[in-house]
């Protein structure tokens, strides 16, 4: 489906569902499930939070608040029901008999999305595991009508187990087959790696919480043209591009890598790993916050710890606070260059646009001393050196 398509396309009405079990970064207001939606073509209708100390182990939200769920649905003409948070496969199947709809939840949404807009072969395939692992534990739900069939009387089996049994071979020896294929993409990236690293290139990623503006900053910085919207996850795929720094008198490797998302499945971030290697074999790491994003805290907490979840969290940052543009100008930081207090350790901090340009002579400046200091062995020029920039 093309973009124009997808644009045009009718949205299906769903409901959207929060359950706050007093964690932190609980979403009272369900907006980044809602931009998730929006993202796969869905559209919100109707929004419903609620309290509970612990999920209901059968409905996760309890009989009550499932009756409630039903008729908000009925009245606001949903179709389907998403949850912000991931269910078991027991809980999905006791909700969609209860509820009488299609019940869905964020890791779903999340997969679906990818699957959408993955392009590469490899994008695809790291898409098409994750998949399947997530559907090889949803079969209980799948074939639920083979739940009746059964052998005779005092008999263990029967053709119902014997189909369930047959579908999770099939799913294992896709899983199996889609793997292999991973690890020839895998060997193919290491050869390119070792290719560059022969002619001694300096890796730069960007990495930063989904819609932080990462493709709009490596458009920008590398003039090209690669794929960015304001949405969720609008690139899957890594690009790479040279970036030529005159005052290093050389070039760098710069790749833009899948943005991160709170509570992202453990089996993106596994299936994804060929994808974010981009990331562990970097040299420094541009993390792209939103600064117009009041939660930017948490957001980037989030990119931190997935960054330990795939052994990057050893790298070397800078912090790219962008979209000064979208700050009101009365909010805008005195200091467009100052350190900012990253895991207990000082980071250095850059606030740029990528849309307006504003600040991206001093990032480059700032890349080209690191790169300078690399490879003369020695500590990076702090950007307390660097002119002070007016706002």
């Amino acid at each position: 489906m093309s973009s124009s398509d997808s644009i045009n396309a009718p949205r299906t009405p769903v409901l959207l569902v929060g359950v706050d079990f007093g964690l932190p970064h609980f979403d009272a207001s369900l907006e980044e499930l809602g931009l998730l939606a929006q993202t796969a073509g869905l559209e919100p209708v109707a929004r419903l939070t609620c309290k509970r100390k612990a999920p209901d182990a059968a409905l996760f939200v309890g009989s009550g608040k499932a009756d409630e769920i039903r008729m908000l649905a009925q009245m606001h003409g949903a179709v389907e029901v998403l949850f912000d948070q991931a269910l078991s496969p027991a809980q999905q199947r006791n909700l969609e008999r209860h509820l009488e709809l299609p019940v869905n939840d964020r890791t779903l949404l999340i997969l679906e999305i990818f699957a959408q807009r993955a392009r590469s072969h490899e994008g695809k395939l790291q898409v098409e595991l994750a998949r399947l692992q997530y559907l090889s534990t949803r079969l209980v739900r799948r074939w639920s009508h083979l739940e009746r069939q059964r052998g005779g009387i005092g008999a263990r089996g029967g053709p119902g187990e014997t189909q369930i049994e047959l579908d999770r071979r099939m799913i294992s020896d896709a899983v199996k087959r889609t793997k292999e294929r991973l690890i020839k993409v895998k060997r193919q990236r290491s050869t390119q790696r070792r290719q560059r690293e022969r002619r001694d290139t300096f890796n730069i990623s960007l990495v930063g919480y989904t819609n932080a503006g990462k493709s709009t900053l490596f458009n920008a910085l590398v003039k090209a043209r690669a794929y960015a919207a304001d949405q969720l996850f609008a690139t899957l795929d890594t690009t790479t591009r040279q970036l030529y720094l005159g005052e290093a008198g050389r070039s760098v490797s710069l790749s833009d890598t899948v943005g991160f998302i709170r509570d992202l499945p453990h089996g993106l971030v596994d299936a994804f790993q060929a994808t974010l290697q981009e990331a562990v074999d970097a040299d420094l790491l541009l993390h792209v916050v939103d600064a117009s994003n009041p939660n930017f805290p948490e957001q980037i907490d989030q990119v931190q710890r997935v960054l330990h979840e795939i052994g990057a969290a050893d790298i070397a940052q800078l912090l790219v606070f962008n979209k000064l543009d979208a700050i009101a100008p009365e909010q805008r930081p005195a200091l467009l260059q100052d350190m900012y207090e990253l895991e207990g350790q000082p980071v250095d901090r850059l606030f740029v646009s990528a849309r307006s340009g504003q600040g991206l002579d001093v990032l480059r400046q700032k890349l080209a001393q690191t790169v300078l200091a690399v490879q003369a062995d020695m500590t990076p020029v702090d950007l307390a050196e660097l002119p002070t920039q007016a706002p």
